[in-house]
């Protein structure tokens, strides 16, 4: 299933009324590269879904916050969420009825952490091809200005691979979207605990430093239709993917895990969790 060069083209989405997303949600999906809110998990699920996150992040340690990256496959507490039919209802309208999760993070910023995720592409990243994945975020936690919700370039997603330039010390990885001031104005990606957003693969987005006293923890999930194919046999070998509704195609994927305990596994090989 390799291929010899990277298709990194948005594809608008047919528009239409689906399982979750209104005709409107995906133009507003196809024109600004996002869409959000929605209402998945009630608060009663969220008490316990966070519970497990936390539980997580406290059995890794230090680098529970960053670091719990490709577990879908190895956790059956992630598998589970990341195959929720209210999740992949959402995502079926965007990708199609043939839907594969490749790669899951969660990503947890304390108070006061000093940390910013640079502004970035995320499929200029990633051995994949065509660009076709969809990353659903999911609030673990409320998620707003205050203390640093993810932020969006609206109309960056249809503009191709841009040029990119080295970051500071204080962020989470080392190269960022180049001159992304001039791209257009952010978009803050407001979240309650329990609603996800959707965004594709190409759009520029990043967030700023945690300067409150709240947390701000978020689920990441990365689905694709079984058309993307990897480009990279080296990357290949770090991907876990689970097929979360129809075809697999050429696909390698893995059963539901019967293990839930983070430290009883080793840790995956870490790709796509920009």
């Amino acid at each position: 299933m390799l291929v010899e060069k990277q298709d990194l083209s948005f594809a608008p989405v047919p528009q239409h009324a689906g399982l979750k997303l209104t005709a409107d949600d995906i133009a507003s999906y196809n024109a600004n590269g996002f869409v959000q809110p929605f209402d998945v998990f009630s608060p009663s699920e969220m008490v316990a879904i966070r519970g497990y996150v936390d539980g997580l992040m406290s059995a890794s340690g230090d680098a529970g916050h960053y670091g719990i990256n490709c577990y879908q496959a190895r956790l059956s507490g992630l598998y589970d969420i990341a195959t929720d039919p209210r999740i992949l209802d959402h995502v079926a309208d965007i990708i199609g009825p043939d839907i594969l999760c490749w790669a899951t993070a969660i990503l947890s910023k304390k108070p006061h952490d000093p940390k910013a995720v640079p502004w970035h592409q995320d499929a200029s990243f990633w051995a994949l091809s065509p660009a076709r994945t969809v990353t659903v975020w999911l609030a673990i936690d409320d998620a707003d200005a205050e203390n640093s919700a993810m932020r969006f370039i609206p109309g960056t997603h249809d503009q191709g691979a841009m040029g990119v330039q080295s970051t500071g010390a204080t962020a989470v990885f080392h190269k960022e979207t180049a001159n992304a001031e001039a791209l257009g104005t952010p978009f803050t990606n407001t979240l309650k605990a329990g609603q996800i957003s959707l965004h594709a693969d190409m759009l520029v987005h990043g967030s700023l430093p945690n300067t409150s006293d709240r947390r701000r923890c978020g689920f990441t999930l990365r689905y694709c239709p079984p058309s993307v194919q990897i480009t990279d046999p080296a990357w290949a070998s770090g991907v876990e993917a689970i097929l979360c509704r129809g075809d697999a195609g050429a696909w390698k994927t893995h059963p539901r895990p019967t293990n839930n305990d983070i430290t009883q596994t080793t840790s995956p090989h870490v790709v796509g969790n920009n």
